[in-house]
């Protein structure tokens, strides 16, 4: 292949489309798949079984697909799979699943993960994410889509950040996030909803408006999680986005960040 460069070392099991990329130095290893027009820059490790979508970017010194250290993996064979359009830059790490879960890790399209992010074993993401240097999602970790974690984000283990959240800078996240809010500080709080975020994304102003208002009612009168899904469902307008506000408290199983 002349686009794969002499140096690199692929395992003979590995399936690689002619048209990918690979730099000076990567390491490939069996029971890895990587599809159309992905590009793996110098020094990028891959392990497996992996199954890698097409157009996905490989920055320098990243090592996906690797074993995690986590006690309660014994060497079964687990997986990860990756989507379309996503960026991984240098050195971040991504780990395999495990048996005590699901089994795998799983990243959707189109998100960015920017130099030393670490997505521990049985992470589920959702599609156009923004993790940002240096955040840390530990084991069986979900976040939604849309998702913005501030450089330093810790996540704690089965934590789940709903869609269009957004953590400020070195946030530890103990407990869930609902869709559409941000959190910020040490502690860690709610700090209002992602209005800029939702802007930015094409959200109107009257959409705004009433997630807002489901926010005050949920976070600011002191009401029982029951209590305030109920008001929220009297009070404010009915659609996609209440429904997915509403159902990212209703599904939490840590409690939700209030």
């Amino acid at each position: 292949m002349s686009n794969v460069h002499q140096t690199a070392i692929i395992d003979e099991s590995a399936s690689i489309h002619d048209s990918v990329k690979i730099g000076p130095y990567s390491v490939i290893g069996p029971d890895v798949k990587i599809a159309e027009q992905c590009e793996l820059k110098s020094h990028v490790v891959l392990k497996g079984p992996t199954n890698i979508g097409p157009r996905n970017k490989f920055f320098s010194f990243c090592v996906i697909g690797e074993d995690t250290p986590d006690l309660k993996y014994k060497g079964e064979k687990s997986r990860l799979e990756i989507g379309a359009n996503n960026t991984f830059r240098e050195f971040c790490k991504v780990h395999r699943g495990t048996e005590a879960d699901l089994g795998y890790t799983k990243i959707g399209d189109s998100n960015l993960i920017m130099p030393g992010v670490m997505i521990a074993h049985d992470c589920v993401i959702g599609d156009e994410n923004i993790l940002v240097d240096n955040s840390a999602l530990a084991g069986h970790v979900v976040l939604g889509d849309h998702v913005t974690l501030g450089g330093y984000t810790l996540i704690h283990q089965f934590c789940k950040l709903g869609s269009y959240s957004f953590t400020g800078l070195a946030s530890h996240i103990t407990m869930d996030v609902p869709a559409f809010t941000r959190v910020a500080g040490t502690p860690t709080k709610q700090a209002g909803l992602n209005a800029i975020g939702l802007e930015r994304k094409g959200f109107t102003k009257e959409e705004i408006t009433n997630l807002k208002k489901a926010y005050k009612i949920f976070f600011r009168e002191s009401l029982k999680v029951e209590e305030a899904i109920k008001k929220i469902n009297q009070e404010c307008k009915s659609d996609d986005n209440l429904k997915v506000f509403i159902d990212s408290i209703k599904h939490s199983k840590r409690g939700v960040l209030r």
